[in-house]
């Protein structure tokens, strides 16, 4: 009789060497306490704590957890838990013992991140993987697409916006910490402690941070590392933002991810930067760490290196990819429709869209260093997505690039040739362009008539995102607003 997921993944070989070698990291750095994180659909850290003495016995039998948890636990508008109500079952969360890392700032406690698995004891697929897991579901979709597409797979390079923000006389974020001068040297400055902060927390996680700069918003700032694979580039996302809600706490002020906290300024863009290779190696790191005192397990501080890279051109033009590569954007500029959904998942995102003059792209195409477009080749060997905000679940939006771009390899999609021109100068020639989304519900509208997309949200996980998502539409389109009353309020007689 085959295993179950669940016990294949526990009794993986050497698992039980790496829970050990955990077991004397631990004592070694003196740590007592454990995070054992996953993600929620919206991209929240969800999880449990535990006393280091139970390792062995949770990194066996893992913990459990209300199915809802990965829906964060909210109700929808008639007060019932979206996804999954309270008769549904427990999740078991098994940690990974490769990602145990120490917290910088309080050096008692460490974190790891987990997989989820259906309940033991379930009627249906007992101890199967969990697909309401979107970090389980991206691991074995990407696997997936390089068993199918000959060893190809996907790095991805992320650049996350976010604003450091004051509190006002009543505790609410308000104001930027900073003015909105764009590479201005002297506001960054004014975020010295801040960013400085933040590096040093991130290089001892292993983030290979390689540079930074004061964006064109109030207090926003864009601190970059270096690309990686897609699981591993989304792992330090989500890290990255808990070390700044720390930092965020330790000086009194906020980080704000949020797409689009002001109008007539920039918003929080998220640009996802991918290449498809085959080959490479992965490639241990130091980030200012002892390489024989690290923090953290080293895989942690690895990075995949080498490699053939398919997005670089091979012809006369230094600007085509080729072809593998081009067949690849053809997929995904034909989703991008039903992409903006993940992209730009929340209905603020889409004043990112709507506020003009501040480079967010709204139209379907593709073009060589062109900011009018959805995607564009940034650097020879790469696509930047632009069409992704601050608020991204970078896991599902990770699984649904993979397919679109492994519908484009199938069917041979082109993308038509790269737009040199801006793109409104385009439309007003005569270029037909389809437009991207303008509204979440719009954007849900696409996703639901996209087949292809949808399989980057297997099992119950495009179930979930859908319900979840409609019922933020839903709410936001039966909320009277500030905007409403000044509009309206003594309009007649």
């Amino acid at each position: 009789m085959a295993k179950r997921d669940i016990e294949a993944f526990v009794e993986a070989e050497g698992r039980a060497a790496r829970v050990a070698e955990v077991r004397t990291k631990i004592d070694a750095l003196g740590v007592e306490y454990l995070y054992l994180q996953f993600i929620s659909i919206t991209g929240k850290i969800m999880g449990k704590g535990i006393p280091a003495d139970h390792w062995e016995r949770v990194a066996e039998k893992g913990f459990q957890l209300v199915y809802g948890a990965t829906m964060n636990l909210f109700t929808n508008r008639s007060g019932e838990y979206l996804g999954y109500g309270p008769e549904a079952a427990e999740l078991i969360g098994i940690p990974e013992p490769e990602t145990m890392m120490q917290l910088p700032w309080d050096t008692r406690v460490a974190r790891f991140y987990c997989t989820l698995f259906r309940n033991r004891e379930e009627r249906e697929n007992p101890g199967a993987f969990l697909t309401a897991d979107c970090r389980g579901n991206l691991r074995r979709l990407h696997e997936q697409f390089k068993a199918k597409h000959d060893g190809l797979s996907l790095r991805i390079g992320t650049e996350p916006e976010m604003m450091w923000l004051k509190f006002d006389e009543n505790g609410k974020p308000k104001d930027g910490y900073s003015k909105p001068y764009c590479y201005h040297i002297d506001q960054f400055e004014s975020l010295r402690p801040v960013y400085m902060k933040v590096m040093e927390y991130s290089r001892k996680m292993g983030l290979d941070m390689i540079q930074g700069d004061h964006e064109d918003a109030p207090g926003q700032l864009e601190l970059n590392w270096m690309y990686d694979d897609v699981l591993r580039n989304a792992d330090r996302l989500s890290t990255y933002r808990q070390i700044c809600a720390q930092v965020a706490r330790e000086f009194n002020i906020f980080a704000c991810f949020m797409s689009k906290p002001f109008m007539g300024v920039s918003a929080n863009g998220c640009h996802h930067n991918m290449s498809l290779w085959r080959g490479g190696e992965d490639a241990f790191v130091r980030c200012g760490n002892d390489p024989d005192n690290l923090p953290g397990m080293k895989g942690n501080y690895m990075y995949v290196q080498g490699g053939e890279n398919t997005f670089m051109p091979d012809g006369d033009d230094p600007q085509m990819p080729q072809k593998a590569g081009l067949d690849a954007i053809g997929g995904i500029v034909h989703h991008l429709r039903a992409l903006t959904a993940i992209g730009c998942s929340t209905v603020n995102s889409y004043r990112r869209l709507w506020d003009t003059g501040y480079w967010a792209p709204v139209f379907a195409d593709w073009g060589f260093q062109n900011r009018t477009t959805g995607l564009r080749v940034s650097a020879p060997g790469r696509f930047e997505y632009r069409s992704v905000d601050s608020m991204v679940n970078q896991y599902i939006m990770g699984s649904t690039i993979l397919a679109a771009a492994s519908d484009g390899i199938d069917n041979k999609l082109d993308p038509g040739e790269p737009e040199e021109r801006n793109i409104y100068e385009a439309i007003k020639e005569g270029k037909q362009v389809k437009k991207l989304p303008m509204s979440l519900g719009e954007a849900l509208e696409a996703l639901a008539a996209d087949e292809v997309v949808q399989r980057g949200m297997p099992g119950e996980m495009y179930r979930l995102y859908h319900e979840y998502k409609s019922d933020e539409w839903a709410r936001f389109m039966s909320t009277v607003t500030e905007w409403d009353a000044d509009t309206y309020m003594e309009c007649l007689p």
